[in-house]
């Protein structure tokens, strides 16, 4: 598959080594044709920079790793106002907090509803925003493999998005619709502020096994 990150920071980085490793072709653009040049050359033979302007017409499916702050304008940049990403799917990363408190910035909605209304027609499915880059590849047991927590209106877009974190090594738990995306990011803001109170946010929510025959809430399942 033909992925295109959006952005040339850490995790964009990573994402696009661990993709590459597992058979895909990887674009990168972003503000500054220099650093997405280097961020593709740390990728590796896989990676190439592309100009913004030619990145939603090769990329199959958009990865979005960029800064709260620079999402509207990164967006812009490849076209999502003009429709050229639609009907393509489109995974945000973005981090919509601040990193000094934790608080969630978006005041309504959340980043990746926001994305959706850039990225016009696109199929936009929240992801990845609670790892760090140095947590992919994930080459250790199954059983005790990251459990990526997404959500996104499109089923093909969902599915799309589960096969590629399975490539990372990790599995899915799937929320439901894109209205589920402010509570997803609201729990990176609640894992900072564990992090500052000087404990390990993995031991800070239950160790609960789920009953399969216990009633949930109704999402789809992928």
């Amino acid at each position: 598959m033909e992925i295109g990150l959006l952005g040339t920071g850490n995790l964009a980085v990573a994402l696009g080594r661990a993709w590459a490793t597992a058979g895909h072709s990887i674009l990168v653009t972003g503000r500054a044709p220099a650093r997405a040049k280097d961020a593709a050359g740390q990728i590796g033979s896989a990676g190439r920079s592309i100009d913004p302007e030619r990145f939603a017409e090769q990329a199959e499916v958009v990865v979005v790793a960029v800064a709260w702050g620079g999402l509207e304008e990164a967006l812009r940049l490849i076209g999502g106002s003009d429709g050229r990403l639609t009907g393509k799917t489109v995974i945000d990363c973005t981090n919509a907090v601040d990193y000094a408190t934790g608080r969630l910035l978006p005041e309504v909605g959340s980043a990746a509803e926001l994305v959706a209304r850039l990225a016009i027609g696109a199929h936009v499915v929240k992801a990845l925003h609670l790892f760090a880059g140095a947590s992919w590849p994930f080459d250790g047991q199954r059983n005790a493999s990251p459990v990526v927590a997404i959500c996104g209106d499109d089923a093909g877009a969902m599915d799309r998005t589960a096969m590629l974190i399975g490539d990372l090594g990790a599995r899915t738990a799937v929320l439901g619709g894109l209205i589920a995306a402010r509570q997803a990011e609201e729990a990176a803001g609640f894992v900072m502020r564990v992090v500052a109170a000087g404990a390990n946010p993995r031991f800070a929510v239950p160790d609960v096994t789920p009953d399969p025959a216990a009633p949930g809430l109704q999402t789809t399942n992928h």
